[in-house]
Parts: structure tokens; sequence; C-alpha cells
């Protein structure tokens, strides 16, 4: 089963993205979702399928989420995912010795 699927972005949380088919745009989103996510910014559109990886997502779950409900929310990482990947001087530079 393969979806076009359109990206959006969220002007208020980074790295928080909104997966919709497109040919329902935001039709099916409910509106406090949308209250809570922002203005929703276009990003980029995408041809989804079983086989395609997703880097952070998985893409079954996403292609049960447009179906079922008619999106899909990806979160940002949680903070210590970020602190993971910071260069140890800047870990060392914040120590409060």
């Amino acid at each position: 089963m393969k979806r076009i699927c359109s990206i959006y972005r969220s002007p208020r949380k980074n790295e928080m993205y909104l997966y919709v088919l497109k040919s329902d745009a935001l039709e099916r989103v409910p509106e406090n979702l949308l209250l809570a996510f922002g203005k929703p910014f276009h990003a980029f559109d995408l041809v989804l399928s079983p086989e395609r990886k997703l880097s952070r997502e998985d893409i079954h779950q996403v292609l049960e989420n447009l179906e079922k409900q008619g999106y899909h929310l990806q979160m940002p990482p949680a903070e210590d995912e970020y602190i993971e990947h910071l260069p140890e001087e800047l870990l060392r530079r914040n120590d409060p010795m």
C-alpha cells in the first residue's frame, strides 16, 4: 500500500512533524491538535510504502495512523537524546564542578 503524504513542521516545537495524506490535506486533523501544533508549515511531500525506511518513525505505525485517523504526529526526540549527541567539550563547559 503506497500513500502520498504531505509533511508539515510545527512553528512551535523544533523537530515536531505532522504527516497527512496529500489528498486529505489537513481536513482529518483534529482542531485542538492544530491549535497546539501551530500554523503548519509545509515541509515536503513523500511517497510512503511499507518497504520505505524512515529515520525516526516506524513506517508501519505511520501508515496505520494515516489510514485509521488521517494523520501521524512525530514528536521531537527526548532531551536526553540531544545530550547524547553533544560534543564532550560542550558538556564539560557546562559542568558545575
